[in-house]
C-alpha cells in the first residue's frame, strides 16, 4: 500500500485529478446500475442506436489516452467491482463532460466452452480509439446489440 502511495504521488497534478475525477465516475456508474433499471441509466449515455464517427480525432488523442489510463488505475483501486459497464460509463461521462464525442456499446458472444451460454461486453470508442473493454477481449467475436452515440 505504502507503494502504490507512493507512485501516486509521483504523478504530475493533472493525472492525480484525472484519477480522481475517474474514481468519482466508477463510483457513481456503479451505484446507477445498482439502484436504477438500465432504461432510467441509457438516456443519459447518448441517442440510442448511434454511432459517432471512426474517423481519427488527433485533436483529442492526448486527452483519450490519458482519460483511459486514469479509467484503468482508478479501476484496479475500487473496493467495489468496476467491470466493463461500469468502466464504459464512467469514461462516457468523461468524454461527455469534455464534449468529445464517442460511442458506448453492449454486445454478446456465445462462450467457446458452453456455446449455449452468452457473455456480455461493453466497451467505449472515440474516433478510432477504444478507450474501454479491449484488453484481452476479441471484440470482433462480440455482436453489438446495442449502442449509444
Amino acid at each position: 500500500m505504502v507503494m502504490v502511495l507512493k507512485k501516486f504521488w509521483q504523478l504530475p497534478p493533472g493525472e492525480k485529478v484525472l484519477f480522481w475525477e475517474a474514481l468519482y465516475r466508477l463510483l457513481w456508474a456503479r451505484l446507477a446500475i445498482l439502484i436504477f433499471p438500465f432504461r432510467k441509466i441509457a438516456p443519459r449515455l447518448g441517442e440510442h442506436m448511434k454511432e459517432t464517427p471512426k474517423e481519427e480525432q488527433p485533436q483529442y488523442t492526448r486527452t483519450l489516452m490519458q482519460i483511459a489510463q486514469a479509467l484503468r488505475r482508478a479501476g484496479r483501486y475500487t473496493p467495489w467491482e468496476s467491470a466493463c459497464l461500469v468502466q464504459s460509463i464512467a469514461g462516457k461521462m468523461m468524454l461527455k463532460r469534455r464534449k468529445i464525442p464517442s460511442t458506448l456499446y453492449l454486445g454478446v458472444t456465445k462462450e467457446k466452452k458452453e456455446k449455449k451460454k452468452l457473455k456480455a461486453h461493453a466497451w467505449l470508442r472515440s474516433g478510432n480509439i477504444i478507450l474501454t473493454g479491449q484488453k484481452g477481449v476479441n471484440l470482433s467475436a462480440f455482436t453489438v446489440v446495442s449502442m449509444f452515440g
